[in-house]
């Protein structure tokens, strides 16, 4: 039998189409918006389900190779319906709507030691996703988003992830403190990163077992948290630079854990 080629959908009034715009918006909660050749073959390897995929009109060789491992239902579109869908500037001629991670409690906790990233009201996805990048390859066990935290699984924070966020458990829209006594309970020592703490970043024992929270750009990490936090560390800096980005401090505490816990 010879393939049925995919019918040509040339308005953006088409109910798939507005459905997958819903997608991106965020206001279908249990599925996400992945698009570009890198980002969906990650996608493909992280075995995620998928509902449907959407073309450009001719499909570049490296998107064919991509469509041979697609099951879901695949809809071409028109150069402008693609430019109306995508989140980028410039259309990337592939999207899939894949099912919304869902990790189980238990996969933070697997490791005998774990080392668990809280993130308290970050804002921007360039930085939550640059943060998941980091804290993946830092060998951290999950992140827990705290509420009022950006989106971990929007088109933005899954560019800057690059694929992380589909591979590293995330639990979004948590308690902070319910974060802190559920960590408490098994033994995992809680720190916050502030500039205003004595005890600097490489002088605390990061070989145990630890949730490190980093707060708010702007703001930092809420009162509530700072008080329940077993201990707040700080990078130190040249004067007269007071404070990092989010991202930055993150990716120096991380891999300040990295360093003493010997990974090769």
């Amino acid at each position: 039998m010879i393939p049925t080629r995919p019918m040509l959908i040339t308005s953006s009034s088409n109910e798939r189409i507005k459905h997958a715009r819903r997608v991106r918006e965020g206001r279908e909660r249990d599925l996400i918006f992945v698009e570009g050749e890198r980002l969906v073959g990650e996608c493909l390897s992280s075995g995620l389900g998928l509902h449907a995929c959407f073309t450009s009109a001719a499909p570049s060789p490296a998107q064919q190779v991509l469509l041979e491992r697609i099951s879901c239902p695949v809809h071409q579109l028109s150069e402008s319906v693609m430019e109306s869908l995508g989140d980028t500037m410039s259309t990337q001629g592939i999207i899939v709507i894949a099912e919304r991670p869902q990790p189980s409690l238990d996969s933070f906790f697997a490791s005998p030691a774990p080392l668990i990233l809280g993130l308290d009201r970050i804002q921007d996805p360039g930085n939550f996703g640059t943060l998941v990048r980091t804290a993946e390859s830092a060998g951290a066990s999950g992140i827990f988003s705290f509420a009022g935290s950006t989106d971990a699984y929007s088109p933005k924070t899954l560019r800057s992830s690059m694929g992380s966020a589909f591979r590293l458990p995330i639990l979004p829209d948590v308690s902070g403190l319910g974060v802190l006594e559920t960590c408490r309970s098994r033994g995992i020592k809680t720190v916050v990163a502030t500039g205003e703490a004595d005890l600097l970043h490489y002088d605390y024992d990061w070989r145990q077992p630890t949730l490190l929270i980093l707060g708010n750009e702007g703001r930092g990490a809420s009162a509530d948290i700072m008080r329940a936090c077993d201990t707040r560390v700080r990078i130190p800096l040249h004067a007269p630079v007071e404070s990092l980005n989010v991202a930055a401090a993150g990716s120096a505490i991380l891999f300040e854990a990295v360093r003493q816990r010997g990974l090769r």
